[in-house]
């Protein structure tokens, strides 16, 4: 049987404009940029897992303002379960602390010497103390109050429900069985030597999903560009 095809005979291939090539590859590299910044707006604490009876430093951060409106301060409302509470002494912020009817320290507020720009880092600390038969869950209620505006950061994930789906999640601690080891490692709640600093990195580090959701968005990125290459050179 005899070709169809002639040697003049030619096949057309479908043109892709350049403009489409730089599209995918844009489109890619925003999806892989975008996702984790997304992921990492929430205020975080650290670290976020200790053990019964425990005594620790809690670091309170957010790189984020209130829809860019830098942020002026931070209240921090505490969970049943703590046998004590130290806020960490902080040139750059006033410390208000409140005290329920047993004395102990309900709740505290942070308020900046100068406001925190969108988009730069800001962190508080305190001490804490556990006692012996605290809940498995500690939620910290926050609500960050920006120049303009304000965001009240205290949902709780239902059982079953992924906490990093919720719009506005508080930060938690999960408590642990108790152990003959402090978390803190024998720093008893509101030594120096637990001072912001101590935060054991960035506070985004406590939260595995913009790493997960960011890695999500390299690979998307990259597979757009893997179509666009291929594309380009078929018509090549």
């Amino acid at each position: 049987m005899r070709s169809s095809l002639t040697p003049s005979s030619s096949i057309t291939r479908p043109r892709v404009p350049r403009r489409t090539l730089a599209v995918g590859v844009a489109a890619g590299a925003v999806l892989a940029i975008a996702v984790p910044v997304m992921a990492s707006a929430h205020v975080t604490v650290s670290p976020d897992e200790l053990a019964a009876g425990d005594h620790g430093v809690l670091t309170f951060a957010f790189s984020h303002g209130c829809e860019e409106s830098p942020t002026t301060s931070l209240r921090i409302t505490m969970p049943d379960g703590l046998a004590s509470v130290a806020p960490t002494a902080d040139s750059d912020w006033t410390i208000d602390v409140e005290r329920g009817d047993d004395g102990l320290v309900s709740a505290v507020t942070y308020t900046a010497v100068t406001p925190v720009p969108n988009g730069l880092r800001g962190a508080v600390s305190m001490g804490i103390g556990l006692d012996e038969d605290s809940p498995e869950t500690l939620a910290f209620p926050v609500v960050q109050t920006c120049e303009t505006g304000s965001t009240e950061w205290t949902q709780l994930a239902e059982d079953g429900e992924d906490p990093h789906s919720l719009d506005a999640p508080a930060p938690v601690v999960h408590v642990g069985a108790a152990s003959g080891e402090h978390a803190g490692h024998g720093t008893a709640a509101g030594e120096d030597d637990a001072a912001p600093d101590a935060d054991a990195g960035d506070a985004a580090a406590s939260d595995p999903t913009g790493i997960i959701l960011g890695s999500a968005g390299l690979v998307a990125g990259l597979a757009a560009l893997v179509v666009s290459v291929l594309a380009y050179r078929r018509r090549a």
